[in-house]
């Protein structure tokens, strides 16, 4: 499995300049290539429109996409191997539903609340939840995959109800602001943003590399993991808090983008195998590149109006999800 993920790794490295350059030069208005060179390379004698479009407005998103879709990706690989579920990702935690209860009612609840609080009030909202769901899981000293599943299931209808209650009778006007946010965009990205969420998924994503070889034992269960000397518990609340840390990052900078947890690490399980130290790269790199393109896709397909890439991911996603069911209709329950 080794010697053929390097063509493969090569081919997905590849994909991601590619992508980039072509984000940057389609939108509402084309820059030609002799303008996106002299923008990138040699920014002080650009056409100072062209550089304002490429390097100020274009090239923050595009980055910002790239590390969304590579964090919520690695989050996916997270949750689906400590859930042992393969159709687990991201939301199974609760992460979306409490992000988005947090944001609408900071939006819709608080009067005149500052908007630059919006992606701390989604990251502390899936954080809470996080933590909830995995208190409320924990039974005899210890949690287990269906609890922490059943949980989830039962706090993220629970929020999403009080969601739909905000939305149903707040102001009109507060009430369309949080469901653009809700729908997922990388449209208001900036240098700050791109900066800021470079940093923290430093971290996150070299623990989760790190422990690679944690997550390959959990996915055979507890008894086999434990029996190889794993102590079960603590690995399973150290994988949920990376995840947390890496899927509540992304939707504080992007609102909620989903499936993305969901396709790309069965994209490179597919791939390069069920190892997650090659399983965990090749995920952030088709992550990366599923947000990219869908971004890319939002912005051209129906240009000048822009869907958000949520909706894009969902209209790949949700026929997705119905292929991995379809694929597990005679799994033993």
């Amino acid at each position: 499995m080794i010697r053929p993920m390097i063509p493969i790794v090569s081919v997905l490295i590849v994909l991601v300049p590619v992508l980039v350059l072509a984000s940057l030069a389609y939108g509402d208005q084309a820059v030609s290539f002799g303008d996106l060179v002299s923008a990138l390379t040699r920014p002080a004698g650009t056409n100072p429109q062209m550089e304002m479009i490429v390097l100020d407005l274009r090239l923050p998103r595009v980055l910002l996409a790239l590390l969304v879709g590579a964090a919520l990706a690695v989050a996916g690989a997270i949750a689906q191997a400590v859930m042992r579920n393969p159709l687990a990702e991201p939301g199974v935690l609760g992460v979306n539903a409490g992000a988005a209860l947090a944001a609408t009612i900071l939006i819709v609840a608080l009067d005149n609340a500052p908007v630059h609080l919006l992606p701390w009030a989604g990251f502390v909202g899936a954080a809470a939840m996080a933590a909830a769901i995995y208190l409320l899981s924990w039974r005899n000293g210890g949690t287990s995959s269906l609890r922490i599943i059943l949980i989830g299931i039962g706090l993220s209808a629970l929020t999403g109800a009080a969601t739909t209650f905000l939305t149903a009778f707040g102001e009109i006007g507060d009430v369309q602001r949080a469901m653009i946010w809700l729908a997922g965009s990388v449209y208001h990205a900036d240098w700050p943003a791109v900066q800021g969420l470079a940093l923290w998924l430093v971290a996150p994503l070299a623990l989760t590399w790190m422990s690679s070889r944690e997550l390959d034992l959990i996915r055979f269960g507890d008894q086999a993991a434990r029996s190889l000397g794993q102590r079960v518990d603590s690995i399973r609340a150290l994988m949920i808090v990376l995840c947390t840390l890496l899927s509540g990052a992304a939707v504080a900078a992007a609102g909620l983008i989903g499936f993305i947890g969901l396709v790309a690490p069965h994209m490179a399980r597919r791939l390069v195998g069920p190892a997650h130290a090659r399983l965990i790269p090749v995920s952030a790199l088709i992550g990366a590149i599923l947000v990219m393109a869908a971004d890319l896709a939002g912005r051209t397909v129906i240009a000048p109006v822009q869907l958000p890439a949520g909706i894009v991911t969902a209209l790949i996603g949700a026929p997705f999800f119905g292929y991995l069911l379809w694929g597990r209709r005679h799994v033993a329950n």
